[in-house]
C-alpha cells in the first residue's frame, strides 16, 4: 500500500510525495541518504538493516518517500512485544529526510504513515530512542507530540 496525500491538501513542497514500501532497487538511494545525513558510508550495514526489515514480515516495515522517482527520506521500524515488560509497541529504528527536503513536512508524513501501519498491526504506543546530542531529532519527535517514556536506558562499557 502506498500513501499519496491528497494534491488539495497537501502543502505545496508535499504536492506528488508518496509513502511506500521500500524495494532492492532504493538500497542505493538509502545508503546515499543516510551518508548525506551522518557522514558515513555504511552500505553493509544498510544491506542488513535492509534483509531484516523490508522482509515483508507483518510487524516490520522500511518505508520511502520519493517524489518523480528521487528518494527525499525513509523511516523504519517494527512492533517489539515483552522486552522487560512492555507491551507490544512500535519502534521507529530510524529516520532520515534529505537536507533539501526538511522543514517542509515530509519527516511528519513518514512518522504518520508508519504510525498507520503500527496501528494495523495492533500497537496503542510507538517508542524510539535518541542520543542526548541528537537535538534535531529530539525537537522533531517532541513536535509530534512524542515524550519521556516509561523505561529507561542503561548500558556500561566493557573493557576490552
Amino acid at each position: 500500500m502506498t500513501h499519496q496525500k491528497a494534491e488539495n491538501s497537501a502543502p505545496q513542497e508535499l504536492q506528488g510525495v508518496r509513502v511506500r514500501a521500500a524495494q532492492g532497487a532504493d538500497l542505493p538511494s538509502i545508503v546515499a541518504l543516510d551518508a548525506e545525513n551522518t557522514g558515513l558510508q555504511k552500505a553493509a550495514y544498510w544491506k542488513d538493516r535492509f534483509e531484516w526489515y523490508a522482509g515483508r514480515l507483518p510487524d516490520r516495515f522500511f518505508l520511502v518517500a520519493e517524489r518523480d522517482g528521487t528518494m527525499l527520506g525513509f523511516i523504519v521500524g517494527e512492533v517489539r512485544a515483552w522486552e522487560f515488560g512492555s507491551p507490544p509497541s512500535g519502534w521507529i529504528f530510524a529516520i532520515s529526510v534529505s537536507s533539501s527536503a526538511r522543514l517542509h513536512g515530509l519527516g511528519t508524513m513518514l512518522f504518520d504513515e508508519i504510525c498507520v501501519r503500527f496501528r494495523r498491526a495492533g500497537v496503542h504506543h510507538v517508542r524510539t530512542m535518541l542520543a542526548k546530542d541528537a537535538h534535531l531529532l529530539m525537537s522533531f519527535f517532541r513536535s509530534l507530540g512524542m515524550m519521556g517514556g516509561p523505561f529507561i536506558q542503561l548500558e556500561k562499557r566493557l573493557e576490552p
